[in-house]
């Protein structure tokens, strides 16, 4: 009993000791590699991330306000296929690739053959073409993207909570021609706390936002995941023990006695 009881503690010991040896040679490693500088990553794509403009594609759905045309106004169309709406007045009009202000240029010139000088407002209403990942602790997945996302909206949408390693974010952008992919470590802990928001990026579309588990979240992981397929193992063979060891009591249903560890007495 001693023995199988002393087997079962070293097992456990050995998983713990085995995954502090890997979480720290992770967080090691973690440590020891060198960021991206931040300026750099910053500047890389900095003429177009400081003026973008979001362009429409599909399946994008934009709403169109025109107050003195009813045939339009308060209209929401969801861009097909062949990059196209369909209105009434004007039939098929391709838009995607436009920014809003081009689809209401587009519209008011198109609509200037039946009224003098229209007025037509354009807006996105739903963001589906374009998408940034993120990927946390607790919440995994794709995010709308719309031109103006950054990785404080990133964080957010993930729910962090105690287990979410928020002082180590990653951000992986995807290579730009020639530009090389580029992965960036941002503290995001430090950047709340001390009002800094100098490193609060815009994300580009395809960015992928990781945040980690803490060291502590990933040992625990990492014995769960260690124990887990030999734990079934470890039960069958200290079950039989703990058996023997219980003080189990059984009614025999044959003399209305109760039996305890091989002995008899009346049944109460």
């Amino acid at each position: 009993m001693n023995d199988s009881k002393g087997n079962t503690n070293r097992s456990r010991r050995m998983c713990v000791t085995l995954t502090l040896s890997v979480v720290m040679g992770y967080v090691g490693l973690g440590c020891a590699a060198k960021n991206t500088d931040m300026l750099h990553f910053l500047r890389e794509n900095e003429h177009r991330v400081s003026a973008i403009e979001y362009r429409v594609d599909v399946p994008d759905v934009i709403g169109i306000s025109a107050p003195r045309i009813l045939e339009i106004d308060g209209e929401s169309q969801r861009i097909q296929p062949d990059g196209k709406i369909n209105l009434r007045l004007l039939g098929e009009v391709k838009v995607v690739g436009m920014t809003a202000k081009e689809m209401a240029a587009k519209l008011e010139v198109l609509l200037s053959r039946y009224y003098a000088e229209p007025k037509v407002s354009v807006r996105v209403l739903s963001y589906q073409s374009k998408k940034f990942y993120v990927s946390g602790q607790s919440f995994a997945g794709p995010q709308p993207y719309t031109g103006r996302d950054t990785l404080i909206d990133a964080v957010i949408a993930t729910s962090v909570d105690f287990r979410s390693w928020t002082s180590r974010v990653k951000v992986i952008r995807a290579s730009h021609g020639e530009a090389p992919a580029r992965t960036l470590t941002v503290n995001v802990d430090k950047m709340i706390k001390e009002g800094d928001w100098s490193a609060n990026l815009l994300l580009e579309p395809n960015d992928v936002v990781l945040i980690p588990p803490t060291p502590l979240a990933w040992i625990a992981r990492g014995v769960q995941q260690l124990i887990y397929p030999v734990w079934p193992v470890i039960d069958a063979y200290t079950t039989p023990a703990q058996i023997m060891n219980a003080n189990d009591q059984y009614s025999d249903g044959s003399n209305g006695t109760i039996s305890t560890r091989g002995r008899s007495r009346p049944a109460t």
